[in-house]
């Protein structure tokens, strides 16, 4: 209780005072470590030197501008240069796929995908020291004993030698590796499927994608099966929605609802509609497999995101129905374009780098004003197409 009471108490300092007086959580983490398997050797030396971080607490306490519209969180994840990249990640990395599918029945193309939009292929594997952040986040903030769970198994990783403490970077939360653990998910369903010795989900594709696929096979993935198909609706479809309203595939058939070419519904007796954007939008039949995807981070989104990009990978094209929207969003290229645009005609979008923030939008906002165009700092397709008859020709003079 002691230990417990600690820890606490230091969240409700200030953050100078909470780094000065981190002594006593140190101590208290020590001890609670000590308690599950954690040698005092290795706590002290991965912890040698630690000094808080005060940028891992201001990005949990963060909270987003804008809520983003499906259009504009799948153009920018399922785009043509993610597909490209990872149908080219799908040959590189083919008996690695094979041996997954053998091993733990799941569709080798759903790891990639997940692969492909948690760290891009392996492009961002996240950069802050992951002791520091978990260290950080167990003696502060509003979410202290998740977190202590959280670095005590870090140190159980960094104690068994599967992966060697200088590697361990990652996100500000704490994930690490291809396809994203965290360190309470890596003890239970990592696997070393490169054979080795060692779970490396760091330093080995194989195990991060067999790891994937065996987190995605004890969600309950049905070999063989699919995780559903976009959908086509009867004109003025007013009926329920949802992914808990599960119903028989033949409830759906009788509301008249199709496949998206036409042809009557197939697959696994139990089904959801998805209507992500509302009946005027794309609709998705989707079976429990994707309920396996979505526990991988539960937010229908993602888990849609993740769905779509597999089919891509496997050859499938683009979605056939369009979003109710006339501004639809944009790719990773036409973001760097867009940003790249406006600095060059004096708008302050800061580096062309595809990625929508604070500066970006506000940018965004400034160029819209001087255009006499609704200011909505919206990164879309009016916003783009607006800037390019304005682009400096490539021969003009700089």
């Amino acid at each position: 209780m002691k230990t417990v009471i600690a820890i606490a108490l230091l969240s409700l300092l200030p953050f100078h005072a909470f780094a000065a007086d981190f002594t006593a959580c140190h101590q208290a983490l020590r001890t609670e470590a000590a308690a599950r398997g954690v040698s005092a050797q290795t706590f002290d030396k991965a912890l040698a030197g630690f000094e808080p971080d005060k940028a891992v607490l201001e990005a949990m306490d963060s909270q987003p501008e804008f809520t983003t519209p499906i259009w504009d969180y799948l153009a920018g994840l399922v785009d043509e240069q993610r597909v490209t990249d990872g149908r080219a990640k799908l040959e590189e990395q083919a008996k690695v796929v094979a041996g997954i599918e053998s091993k733990f029945g799941v569709d080798g193309t759903v790891p990639l995908a997940i692969w492909g939009i948690e760290t891009d292929y392996g492009r961002n594997l996240g950069k802050r020291s992951l002791v520091r952040s978990l260290a950080t986040l167990a003696c502060a903030g509003s979410r202290q004993r998740f977190f202590r769970g959280e670095l005590i198994d870090l140190l159980r990783i960094v104690q068994s030698g599967d992966i060697a403490p200088e590697n361990l970077y990652g996100s500000w939360a704490g994930a690490f590796g291809h396809t994203q653990f965290m360190p309470s998910t890596f003890h239970r369903l990592a696997v070393d499927l490169d054979g080795d010795g060692r779970r490396d989900l760091i330093g080995s594709v194989a195990d991060a994608l067999g790891s994937t696929a065996n987190y995605l096979s004890r969600s309950g993935w049905a070999t063989s099966l699919p995780w559903g198909y976009e959908a086509r609706l009867p004109a003025g479809y007013k009926g329920a929605s949802g992914r808990r309203n599960k119903q028989p595939l033949a409830h759906w058939k009788r509301l008249g609802i199709k496949r998206v070419d036409g042809g009557e519904l197939t697959g696994p007796d139990r089904a959801a509609l998805l209507l992500p954007a509302g009946p005027a939008g794309p609709a998705f039949i989707v079976f429990p497999n994707f309920d396996a995807i979505f526990s991988y981070n539960p937010a229908e989104y993602y888990a849609l995101a993740i769905a779509l990009l597999s089919d891509r990978l496997r050859g499938a094209g683009p979605m056939q129905t369009k979003w109710p929207t006339d501004d639809p969003g944009l790719s990773r290229i036409e973001r760097r374009e867009l940003q790249r645009l406006l600095n060059e005609h004096g708008f302050d979008a800061g580096e062309p780098d595809g990625i929508i923030g604070t500066r970006t939008r506000a940018a965004i906002k400034a160029f819209q004003a001087s255009a006499g165009l609704p200011v909505t700092g919206h990164a879309g397709l009016q916003a783009l197409t607006a800037l390019r008859p304005r682009a400096r020709p490539a021969d003009a003079p700089k």
